[in-house]
């Protein structure tokens, strides 16, 4: 694959993306791992919703952020949280009943190309979704066209650099080795990476410009740490079959995962604090930026 993408590796991806999550939804960030949850509240302390507003969540999961953000709306205010997969909307919709959160609405929508009304939102919401849409720059440019004057966008991504494995914390660069990434298939292979993520978000000014861009301004992005936590080097390695990793055991030869698992398994066990709990510090780019109309 070169540098354009075309429409059949766009719906190929897509395809197996829903598939993917489809299958993950009743274990997705349940299996011992907390990291989606504590980013998504850190994530909507930042962008602030403020009661009565009407926001929009973009690949909303079990509603790690979509929720908190519902609560902070209140009543008076609405929100919709859209996700490609189906199963994801059906547990967070279970997910706000249990929480009783009666302000939230929930469909199954492209994130990319969102079929809702101009100017209808105040807050637009992603927390790493928006950046892995397969041409994320023009999505973009969409959301500013569903925000109302002065309406703002906020969205996390990895704080992507060229010597740290794909996705993950700098931890895992030297637990991991390089040379598994030869069993993706080329549109994840790192050069195609890089031309789709780190050429853009890898600088804060790359990623600044591709909002300006896209027809946003007042930009601000900062680097904080996530704290990780998990209850075992087996929980890890069984989260990380449901997340961004997934791809990379979906295509690894049986003795390779198999040594990698135990790999995995007993460097992070080695990790475990007083508190029984392994920590792993996360690097999260938070991104927010104000429609410039």
């Amino acid at each position: 694959m070169g540098d354009m993408v075309t429409e059949t590796d766009t719906a190929t991806y897509k395809t197996k993306v829903t598939a993917a999550f489809n299958g993950a939804a009743a274990t997705y960030d349940r299996l011992g791992v907390e990291f989606f949850t504590p980013m998504g509240a850190r994530l909507v302390d930042i962008a602030g919703p403020r009661p009565g507003q009407r926001l929009l969540d973009v690949g909303c999961g079990l509603g790690a952020t979509l929720l908190p953000a519902a609560r902070l709306v209140g009543s008076e205010g609405s929100a919709l949280g859209i996700d490609i997969a189906e199963a994801m909307i059906e547990e967070a919709g279970r997910e706000a009943a249990r929480q009783d959160i009666g302000n939230v609405d929930l469909q199954v929508m492209d994130g990319e190309h969102p079929d809702l009304p101009a100017r209808s939102f105040d807050l637009v919401l992603g927390s790493y979704s928006v950046i892995f849409l397969p041409d994320a720059r023009a999505a973009l440019a969409r959301y500013a066209g569903l925000l109302r004057d002065g309406g703002r966008i906020a969205f996390t991504s990895p704080v992507f650099t060229r010597d740290t494995f794909p996705f993950l914390p700098p931890l895992f660069t030297d637990l991991i080795p390089m040379s598994l990434l030869r069993h993706l298939p080329p549109a994840w292979h790192p050069e195609q990476l890089h031309r789709q993520l780190h050429s853009w978000l890898e600088d804060p000014a790359d990623l600044t410009t591709a909002l300006h861009t896209a027809g946003f301004g007042q930009v601000e992005i900062t680097d904080e740490t996530v704290d990780m936590t998990a209850r075992s080097g087996e929980a890890w390695v069984e989260w990380s079959h449901t997340q961004g990793m997934r791809l990379l055991w979906q295509h690894l030869p049986a003795d390779e995962a198999a040594t990698l698992r135990t790999r995995l398994t007993t460097a992070l066990n080695a990790l475990r604090g007083t508190d029984n709990l392994i920590h792993i510090d996360v690097p999260v780019r938070y991104v927010t930026a104000t429609v410039s109309r």
